[in-house]
């Protein structure tokens, strides 16, 4: 305490860092071990990775020796990457991360992770710069949230089973400088990224997938055209046909009605009995 009063009673400016060091206080947070709890649980670990993530022991920097886990300072309890790739692991994608809240790296990458990203993917992972999730198991589509990642330098999540089409709003990560979604189901129209970001090795083997850098996206007027043109061709025969079986019942009606002048009475017998009228009687 002698030594942190010294401290901030002399007028040199030293970082805020430094300042909180020497007074003998830490950044280490409860969150994180809780984040990391969460994540052990949530997962399978078939090949037993995680066996050392051991959480009785509660002192600074006891977390940062865990497999897979960096901190920010050995001796503080803050994690800055969570490096858990190819050890196996089977389940969803951990919602408990949320609670590392200084993490700016996360790797999930080959393992066996299954079922969709959550929508709200940008919640849990707010400040993270590299995300990979590739070669796992992932389903359904992309979520838009990950566009409000604004701090991504690097995202990859190739090799999944993602399906529909790539957000338009990637576009706008103006920090992005790789993007990969190869081997995945991705179909529609590749986001306006900026030159250099993307090659077409980004998206390779997503047979749905067009536009710059990849083949010109068919043009809907086309089709539209396409469809308007045979509507008019079918609405015109019909409308010929119509107007032919007016015509012929126009004409039917007429003959129909010149027979009845003719035999106004309509039928033989007053024919027979108008030529009897005429006999005078001798």
């Amino acid at each position: 305490m002698v030594l942190c009063s010294r401290i901030f009673s002399t007028p040199i400016i030293v970082s805020f860092s430094l300042l909180v060091i020497s007074c003998g206080i830490t950044y280490g947070t409860e969150t994180d071990i809780l984040c990391l709890k969460r994540v052990k649980e949530s997962l399978k670990d078939p090949n037993n990775y995680l066996q050392n993530w051991d959480f009785n022991n509660k002192t600074e920097g006891s977390i940062c020796k865990f497999t897979g886990v960096e901190c920010w300072h050995p001796d503080e309890n803050r994690v800055l990457n969570l490096k858990l790739s190819n050890m196996g692991l089977k389940g969803e994608f951990p919602r408990g991360i949320q609670n590392c809240s200084s993490l700016t790296g996360l790797d999930f990458s080959l393992n066996s992770l299954s079922k969709t990203i959550p929508a709200d993917v940008s919640t849990l992972i707010a400040f993270v710069t590299n995300l990979d999730l590739s070669s796992n198991d992932f389903t359904g589509e992309i979520p838009d949230s990950l566009a409000n990642c604004t701090y991504l330098n690097s995202l990859k999540l190739d090799q999944n089973q993602l399906t529909g089409q790539i957000p338009p709003e990637f576009a706008g990560l103006n920090r992005l400088k790789t993007f990969i979604v190869s081997n995945n189901l991705l179909s529609g129209q590749v986001p306006n990224f900026r030159q250099g970001i993307v090659t077409a090795d980004s998206f390779v083997n997503n047979s749905g997938l067009c536009g710059p850098p990849l083949e010109r996206c068919k043009s809907k007027s086309s089709k539209t055209n396409t469809a308007v043109i045979a509507g008019a061709a079918v609405g015109g025969v019909t409308l010929a046909a119509l107007g032919v079986g007016v015509g012929l019942l126009f004409f039917v009606r007429s003959v129909s009605h010149r027979k009845k002048e003719e035999d106004p009475e309509g039928n033989k017998w007053a024919r027979i009995l108008k030529g009897t009228k005429k006999i005078k009687v001798s």
